[in-house]
């Protein structure tokens, strides 16, 4: 049983539909890409959204940042985007007293971060960002400054264009929580989507948090119970991604280069916890380390050059993993 108070617990569960019923107001469908990202912020985890031009990314994000009282900014990446350009820099300011260096600081200063394009932007302005994502801080000119909380990024990126890009390196891509993936919505989706959007008025999602209420939020996750068999489960799945793991089967070594590592596991377990809350569940199961799996797995597996020659993709693999629980 959960071990928060009863009227705590409802209170949570009743922001928690609010959240919905403000996102719904604005976006049609991506129902389970939503529950993911709010899965996401309720972990304080950084996300990777790929999915083609003009299926609702930026708007997404910036509706969450509104319905949750954050402080947003987008940043459009670009390959002449420098790390100044990210975090600041120190400027030359005449006053009264004299001439002097002032830090004039960058967009990432800011609880929600939208990296539009991150895969545009040269190795060097990754870095800087890979910084403020692990660490939750900046150093420019020797000098450190955190960030303030809640601090989270959600980065995009284009699946069909790949000219001019540059891949994000295998360090940068564990430290996303998740990797998500939109897809077209359906034709009633779609219609829905044409009234919403080409009428007098476009529809707006009030606020209903604020950054100290999501913090408190944020705090609930660590009251939701994971059995003992559920731990399990999840180290059986990460170990059985892994080639030179006893767990690991025929499938795995012949199609998966490099398998999970231990923060797959622990995002597992957060996640699995943030997604019953989300749900109203007083603990979490498989059924929820089964529902993140491919989120927190699709960017952690490697698949072999036997995989990419017989079309065996990370998803076909994930599928294979989790079918063995």
């Amino acid at each position: 049983m959960n071990t928060k108070p009863a009227q705590l617990w409802q209170n949570t569960l009743n922001t928690i539909t609010r959240i919905r019923e403000q996102t719904a107001r604005v976006i049609v469908g991506q129902d389970a890409v939503i529950e993911l990202m709010l899965t996401a912020l309720l972990c304080k985890g950084h996300c990777l959204i790929v999915g083609v031009p003009g299926l609702a990314k930026t708007l997404l994000v910036s509706t969450l940042g509104k319905i949750l009282g954050l402080k947003f900014h987008r940043i459009q990446f670009t390959p002449d985007l420098m790390p100044t350009d990210i975090v600041g820099s120190e400027i030359l300011q005449t006053s009264e007293s004299g001439r002097g260096f002032e830090f004039a600081p960058g967009p990432i200063f800011a609880n929600l971060i939208l990296a539009d394009e991150i895969n545009r932007t040269p190795p060097k302005t990754q870095a800087a960002l890979l910084e403020a994502m692990q660490e939750k801080q900046v150093t420019v000119a020797g000098r450190t400054r955190r960030l303030e909380e809640p601090f989270l990024v959600f980065a995009t990126q284009n699946p069909i264009e790949h000219e001019g890009t540059y891949p994000l390196p295998e360090a940068q891509l564990d430290r996303f929580f998740f990797k998500l993936k939109i897809d077209y919505p359906s034709m009633d989706e779609e219609l829905a989507v044409l009234d919403r959007t080409t009428g007098a008025q476009l529809p707006e999602a009030d606020a209903v948090l604020d950054a100290a209420a999501l913090i408190a939020l944020q705090a609930s996750v660590h009251d939701v119970p994971l059995p003992d068999n559920v731990k399990r489960s999840i180290l059986k799945l990460t170990h059985s991604s892994r080639p030179a793991s006893d767990l690991g089967d025929d499938y795995v070594k012949k199609y998966v280069n490099w398998g999970a590592g231990p923060r797959a596991g622990q995002t597992l377990v957060r996640a699995a916890k943030a997604l019953a809350l989300l749900r109203g569940r007083e603990s979490a199961s498989l059924e929820e380390v089964k529902a993140v799996a491919p989120a927190v797995l699709r960017h952690r597996i490697i698949p072999s050059y036997n995989a990419t020659g017989e079309g065996i993709t990370v998803e076909d693999i994930i599928v294979h993993l989790i079918g063995k629980l």
